[in-house]
C-alpha cells in the first residue's frame, strides 16, 4: 500500500496488485499505453489523458509529473515510511552528514576518493587498518567530498574527523 500525496494535499491511498490498481478502496480500470521515453497515454472512464514522467527523486519518493499539459507533484510513502515515522527514526532518512569519523583508533591504509569527488551511499572511502584486520569505511549517504584530513599512513583516534562534506 502506497499513500501518495498530490500537491501538498490531495492524498489517496494505493495499491496494485498484478494488473489492478486501487485507489481509496476502489477498483481503477485503467487502460494504458507507453508512447515514447516517459510518455504514456492512458482512458479513464472513458476520458483521455497523456502523462508524462517529468522527474524522479529515489531517495526522496518524490516526483514530477505532466498530465494533460498539468503539472503535480507527487509524495509517495509506504508502510515502511509510516512506521519509521511512528518510531521516531524518520529524521534518518533526510539527515545530511557533514563528516565521517573514524569508528576506532587505527591507520589510514589507503584513500579512495579525492576532493571534489561525488560518492553515493554505500561507496568505499578509505580502508582503515585497526588491531590487524583492515575495515573499510563506507559513506552513509550522497556526499561531495570537501576536505579529506588525513593521509595513507596517518595513525588516527577513534571519533577524529576524517573527512568533511558538502
Amino acid at each position: 500500500m502506497y499513500k501518495i500525496t498530490v500537491n501538498k494535499n490531495i492524498i489517496f491511498q494505493t495499491e496494485i496488485n498484478a494488473d489492478l490498481i486501487v485507489v481509496n478502496g476502489q477498483d481503477c480500470a485503467i487502460d494504458m499505453i507507453h508512447i515514447d521515453g516517459n510518455r504514456y497515454h492512458f482512458i479513464y472512464q472513458n476520458k483521455s489523458f497523456e502523462a508524462e514522467l517529468l522527474s524522479v527523486e529515489s531517495s526522496q519518493k518524490i516526483m514530477k509529473i505532466k498530465v494533460n499539459h498539468q503539472i503535480y507533484d507527487l509524495d509517495i510513502t509506504d508502510k515502511y515510511d509510516d512506521l519509521l515515522k511512528n518510531l521516531g527514526l524518520d529524521y534518518l532518512q533526510d539527515h545530511k552528514i557533514k563528516e565521517i569519523k573514524a569508528p576506532m583508533p587505527g591507520l589510514v591504509i589507503k584513500i579512495l576518493v579525492n576532493e571534489g569527488d561525488v560518492v553515493k551511499k554505500g561507496d568505499n572511502l578509505l580502508i582503515l587498518e585497526a588491531m590487524k584486520m583492515e575495515n573499510m569505511i563506507k559513506v552513509p549517504s550522497d556526499v561531495v567530498i570537501k576536505k579529506i584530513l588525513f593521509s595513507p599512513g596517518d595513525i588516527v583516534e577513534k571519533n577524529q574527523v576524517l573527512m568533511i562534506f558538502c
